[in-house]
């Protein structure tokens, strides 16, 4: 249930006029993730970490937040005491919302009172902020604490410490519910110690059910334009919102396009995407780019990993170099048009020496 007032304070992965993950009362689509929570809880044995990974924008979140509405809500008011329903005219619907139940805690990015921009990483002092919630006496009848990090990859080496400490040794009835976009980056530690649910792509149809249920001031475009975003979006809502924009949605077929023969790309086609997306207010369309080819680079990794380490070290080495690349661009505010290029460079490169 979104909140009453306009938002304040900017949060990583907001996407304009559409509400973020704490605010949906539905889920739509992974029945099955759903279904592993709705049996431990009937179980009694609900395991007190768990690991809920996929690609970023299919639902992950939004699991979380549906699991700790229940968890945190007095399962005798509720229609279906051992299912995760919560109404949203429910009073802790409006409470996960705003983020005020005193059960729950978010550990995320969220852009500083006075700052312009959003912190890259989770710092140690807030995640220790946000793990202060267990050193209190659990309150509500059913006593669970939730803590929900969103996302893993945001939090810092200090950060991520802390929260390994903490589910190491967990207070009682307290539950971590840890998105990640990347799993099998995480510590080790952490993933050992948490019960693993893989949450896969939306087909395109799901993702256009989400996309018809936004309210407003979400503007609902054509259907037609819809399903076009959907299909670009490869199983994910937040990509496919992007494409939305026509803009957005011609950089994303450049760009695949000119992957279609990476070994020895269309390089004045190159150029002219580079000065598309160089332009003054294109960072978006920049950003749609350089997402299309590290997930070109992401999934050629994926396909060859039959092949061996040593056949992959290029194509690994190419998508670190494209990374440390992108960042010295940003810290220093460089020209991206020879960045571009250079991107393009790399993965001609790697691909040459297969």
């Amino acid at each position: 249930m979104p909140p009453d007032h306009p938002r304040e304070t900017a949060e990583a992965g907001d996407l304009a006029n559409i509400p973020r993950p704490r605010e949906h009362n539905r889920l739509v689509g992974h029945e099955a993730a759903e279904a592993a929570f709705v049996e431990a809880l009937r179980s009694g044995r609900l395991h007190h970490a768990w690991l809920i990974g996929g690609p970023r924008g299919i639902g992950k979140a939004t699991l979380a937040y549906r699991v700790a509405r229940r968890l945190v809500a007095d399962p005798r008011s509720l229609p279906r005491p051992d299912g995760l329903d919560v109404p949203p005219e429910h009073p802790v619907a409006r409470q996960v919302a705003a983020l005020s139940h005193p059960n729950l805690v978010a550990l995320r990015r969220v852009q500083a009172p006075g700052a312009k921009t959003l912190p890259t990483k989770i710092s140690v002092d807030a995640a220790r902020k946000a793990l202060d919630l267990f050193a209190e006496t659990a309150g509500g009848e059913g006593g669970h604490r939730v803590c929900i990090v969103d996302s893993a990859e945001d939090l810092n080496a200090n950060s991520a410490n802390a929260l390994l400490k903490m589910i190491e040794e967990p207070p009682p009835r307290a539950l971590f519910l840890i998105v990640s976009h990347a799993p099998g980056r995480l510590l080790p530690t952490i993933r050992s110690r948490c019960r693993k649910l893989a949450l896969r792509p939306l087909d395109e149809e799901q993702v256009e059910t989400v996309i018809d249920g936004f309210p407003p001031p979400f503007v609902q475009p054509a259907a037609d334009d819809v399903a076009r975003a959907a299909a670009l979006g490869e199983g994910s809502v937040s990509r496919s919102v992007s494409f939305l924009d026509s803009a957005t949605a011609g950089v994303v077929r450049e760009v695949r396009m000119l992957l279609s023969n990476p070994h020895d790309p269309d390089w004045h086609r190159v150029l002219k995407l580079a000065d598309t997306v160089s332009g003054r207010d294109a960072d978006e369309l920049f950003g749609a780019a350089l997402d299309t080819l590290q997930r070109f680079l992401s999934s050629e990794i994926d396909r060859r990993k039959g092949e061996g380490a040593a056949q992959l070290l290029g194509l690994v080495e190419a998508a670190d170099r494209i990374v440390e690349k992108t960042r010295e661009a940003a810290v220093y505010n460089l020209d991206r048009r020879p960045l571009v290029l250079s991107l393009f460079g790399e993965v001609a490169g790697a691909l040459r020496h297969l």
